[in-house]
C-alpha cells in the first residue's frame, strides 16, 4: 500500500508547486523531481506540504531538473 501512495502523495506535491495545471507539466514535474524526493525529502512521504516545504528548503541541493519546476 505504501508504494502505491508514494507516487500519488509526490505527484500531489509536485502539482502544488507547479505553475500550470496541464496534466503534461505535471508529469513533467513528477519526472524531475521524484529522484530528489526520494534522495532528500523520504522522510516527509506522503505529506504533500512537507514535500514541497522540503524541497524549497534544499532548493540549493535539487537537481538542475528540478529546481527548474521551482524556478516558474
Amino acid at each position: 500500500m505504501f508504494r502505491a501512495l508514494t507516487p500519488m502523495a509526490i505527484a500531489a506535491a509536485l502539482c502544488f508547486v507547479t505553475v500550470t495545471a496541464s496534466a503534461e507539466h505535471s508529469a513533467d514535474a513528477e519526472a524531475a523531481c521524484t529522484p530528489d524526493v526520494f534522495r532528500l525529502c523520504s522522510a516527509q512521504i506522503p505529506s504533500e506540504g512537507k514535500i514541497v516545504a522540503c524541497l524549497i528548503r534544499n532548493r540549493a541541493r535539487l537537481s538542475p531538473a528540478c529546481r527548474k519546476v521551482f524556478s516558474s
